[in-house]
Order: C-alpha cells, then sequence, then structure tokens
C-alpha cells in the first residue's frame, strides 16, 4: 500500500470489512457479491488486462472498489457499473479517500450491467476489465461485446468452470454454447486462475480469468447476424447427444432440410454440435439466411 498521493492505496482485508461496516454491506449470493481483498490479484488483474493511459475502461460490479483503484493507477478514465445502488454511492467516496488524484477519471453509473447500453455511458469504452458476478457472468460479458463494439480486450475474472467453458475448443467435453458465442467477437483463451482466498465472503470455488482479444472477424457481426448465428448455435447444443442433422430439425424446419442447409454449408449431417467452430455455425447461418439455398 503506497503513501505516495498519486498513487492509490490499494484495499486489503482489514479496509475491504472497514469500509463494508461503514456502509452497512452485507455481500449477498443474489448479486453475487464476493469482493476482493488482496492487492497483487488486483494487479495482477490489470496487468494482464495489459490497459494503460490511452483506454477507457468499463468495471462491472466494482464492489468496494478493489479493482477500481488498480485500473485508475493505469487507465485514462474507468466508468464503473453497479447494481446496488449503496455501493454504487460508496465508491466514489472509496476512490476520493484512497485515489484523490485520480477520482475525477471515475465515472459511476448505477445499472443494470445485463441491459446497459452506449447510451448510459460517458465514453465509449476500449477495455472490460471485472470481476463479474459468478451468476451472470456469461450472459453480462456476451451482452456488453455485443453493444459496445469499441471494446477491443475483455479481461474477466469468472467461476473456475465458467472460465473453461469459455475457452474451450472444438471437440472437447465442456465445449458448448458460451465457448462459440464468445469466439463469435474474438479471440479467447484462458488467463490464469485465482483461489478462493482473495475473496470476501469466501466462495466455494476457485475463479478463472479469461481474456477476450477483438479482432476484423470475417463475418458480419451486425445485431442482426449475430442473432441469426446465436439461434443456430442454441439450437445445436439443446440436444447435445444427437447428429446435427436431428438437433437442427426444429430450426430448419425437418430434418431433411437441417440436412440440406448442412451439406450446403459442407458440414457433415452426422457430427454433433462439439464438433464445430464458430466459422462453421456462420457459415450455416448464412445457408439458412439465402433465400437462394430454400427454393
Amino acid at each position: 500500500m503506497s503513501d505516495t498521493p498519486n498513487v492509490p492505496r490499494l484495499l486489503g482485508p482489514v479496509q475491504i470489512r472497514a469500509l463494508a461496516a461503514e456502509f452497512g454491506i452485507r455481500p449477498t449470493k443474489t448479486l453475487g457479491q464476493n469482493f476482493v481483498h488482496d492487492a497483487n490479484t488486483v494487479r495482477r488483474i490489470v496487468a494482464g488486462a495489459d490497459v494503460g493511459p490511452d483506454d477507457e475502461v468499463l468495471e462491472v460490479g466494482p464492489g468496494l472498489g478493489s479493482l477500481t483503484l488498480a485500473l485508475l493507477a493505469v487507465a485514462g478514465g474507468v466508468t464503473a457499473v453497479e447494481i446496488d445502488p449503496v455501493l454504487a454511492g460508496a465508491l466514489s467516496r472509496t476512490v476520493a479517500d484512497h485515489a484523490p488524484a485520480q477520482a475525477d477519471r471515475l465515472t459511476v453509473v448505477g445499472a443494470d450491467a445485463l441491459t446497459v447500453s452506449a447510451d448510459d455511458l460517458p465514453v465509449p469504452p476500449t477495455a472490460l476489465v471485472a470481476n463479474l458476478p459468478y451468476n451472470v457472468a456469461v450472459p453480462v460479458l456476451l451482452h456488453l461485446l455485443a453493444e459496445l463494439p469499441q471494446i477491443r480486450t475483455a479481461l474477466v475474472m469468472v467461476q473456475l468452470e465458467v472460465a473453461e467453458r469459455l475457452a474451450a475448443t472444438p471437440g472437447g467435453r465442456i465445449y458448448g454454447v458460451p465457448s462459440v458465442k464468445a469466439r463469435f467477437f474474438g479471440d479467447v483463451r484462458r488467463a490464469g486462475t485465482v483461489g478462493a482466498g482473495v475473496f470476501w465472503p469466501e466462495p466455494k470455488v476457485e475463479s478463472g480469468l479469461v481474456r477476450i482479444d477483438r479482432r476484423e472477424m470475417p463475418w458480419p457481426v451486425d445485431a442482426v447476424s449475430r442473432r441469426r448465428v446465436f439461434g443456430v448455435i442454441d439450437a445445436a447444443f439443446a440436444q447435445r447427444r444427437k447428429t446435427l442433422r436431428a438437433a437442427l430439425a426444429g430450426w430448419a424446419g425437418s430434418p431433411v432440410e437441417a440436412e440440406r442447409r448442412l451439406r450446403a454449408a459442407d458440414i457433415d449431417p452426422t457430427l454433433r454440435g462439439e464438433r464445430l467452430d464458430v466459422a462453421d455455425f456462420v457459415r450455416l447461418a448464412a445457408v439458412a439466411g439465402d433465400p437462394s439455398t430454400n427454393d
């Protein structure tokens, strides 16, 4: 913890509990609240995100401000989205006390991250860095990547099992809907593991870091195209044990039509969904959306 005026003083276990007591905060499972109290962990997250003075960082669920303070030390600005009104109100005061030189670079938005849009934010974020609430981690991540195309990198902390699923590759047992949908936006990889002991209250599971680097994708990423692709993905994994010909029968209208579309997309109808990568699903959705293939 630094005493230098221009360097934020990061929070430890004593400070976290003191702040919680001061503001009458009791962590709730409903909101997935587990507060990080280890300075080295938040420094590691910020380093892994590779953000700097040119970045406008979006943080979701800042809680008591552990990660916020570390981000303010390096980023050009931080917008923190917090659904809990008590925590949202307390964050600015905490930052003013622990990082007065950076306080003007923080904006707190009291909102639900599942519904927040670009219009709710003061500036378009270039990076997403967050300890996401476990119970809504994947929906929040996918929503923000869809709504905020200016985000070029994302480093999120989620439940370890979720991190493994997000970063899974085709053919594996845990490869599924989150794996494919995350890859619709960019390259996905694991970025480390975080033990339960750095949180208060301590969760019963470990956490994992996942990094997504958005790149220029070789397919359309507009809302209509995304919904079309995601619809095929959902259908393919709804019945994992079935072949694609059978699993996609409802989506296509019949097993025969599903097979025709699969073959038109150069995909073996006897495969299962876990064998396809995101490019296969994009191609299949494009075939289904092309009127010339439905004659």
